[in-house]
């Protein structure tokens, strides 16, 4: 039987991914069940599966239960980096954004299990998530760490990361925000920072070629793997106009 796919059927432009269908564990079943009602926001959606609906923007300080600096990280996987940014900074607010049910369930039961209350997760896809869920102006710190490099040439129409993206970076950061990237494939970091060096409202944020790693940026599989295939690791970093 083929598998289920979410590709953009409703939408205009092809998705960054592709969204099995697939069974959660026993573990991840039940941390869904008992834990989502705290970590995972309820999305108004449009036609698919992960989409949002406009006009569904969320208020961060009623979602948290207070003002705080708001960090998001696109493609969380199974939640590592953000987990552990969530654990090791209280007076920060973060949401993970991922289209993959068992991913967000293993970031649960790792919250949870770290004491990170202040992570909030959303299933769905990352450009309607800064274009309708966030407000603008609403996060200090974006990340997109080893967003899928579609390698092959006929696939890279699917990356994330191109110039109608940008535009809802900016939208989401407030003045003087700052989104950070990452990845192992050489011709997607330089497609990163040709997009991010054309953009308007963004200048560099680190000297030289490339940015020194994130500290924030935990050691993942995804890191390791290009590691091992000796693969350069290239970091980035932009900052909004208007502050710091």
């Amino acid at each position: 039987m083929p598998e289920a796919t979410d590709v953009r059927v409703f939408r205009e432009r092809p998705v960054s991914f592709v969204r099995r269908s697939g069974r959660m564990s026993e573990a991840q079943e039940r941390a869904w069940a008992e834990l989502s009602a705290h970590y995972a926001l309820e999305i108004p959606r449009g036609e698919a599966a992960t989409s949002v609906r406009p006009g569904a923007a969320i208020d961060p300080a009623r979602v948290f239960g207070r003002h705080a600096p708001l960090v998001v990280e696109i493609g969380s996987g199974q939640g590592h980096a953000i987990v552990h940014a969530a654990a090791s900074r209280p007076d920060s607010d973060f949401l993970a954004v991922e289209v993959f049910k068992a991913g967000l369930a293993r970031t649960m039961l790792d919250a949870d299990r770290a004491g990170a209350r202040n992570l909030r997760l959303a299933e769905a896809n990352a450009p309607e998530v800064l274009e309708h869920l966030l407000p603008a102006g609403s996060v200090d710190e974006l990340w997109i760490f080893f967003p899928d490099p579609w390698h092959k040439k006929r696939h890279t129409k699917r990356r994330l990361i191109d110039a109608d993206f940008a535009p809802l970076v900016r939208q989401a950061l407030r003045p003087g925000g700052v989104v950070r990237l990452a990845t192992d494939w050489e011709d997607y970091a330089q497609q990163m920072r040709l997009v991010f060096d054309e953009a308007q409202g963004f200048t560099r944020d680190f000297a030289g070629e490339w940015a020194e790693r994130h500290p924030g940026r935990v050691l993942t599989a995804f890191e390791r793997k290009g590691e091992r295939a000796g693969r350069a690791i290239r970091d980035l970093a932009y900052r909004t106009a208007g502050g710091r």
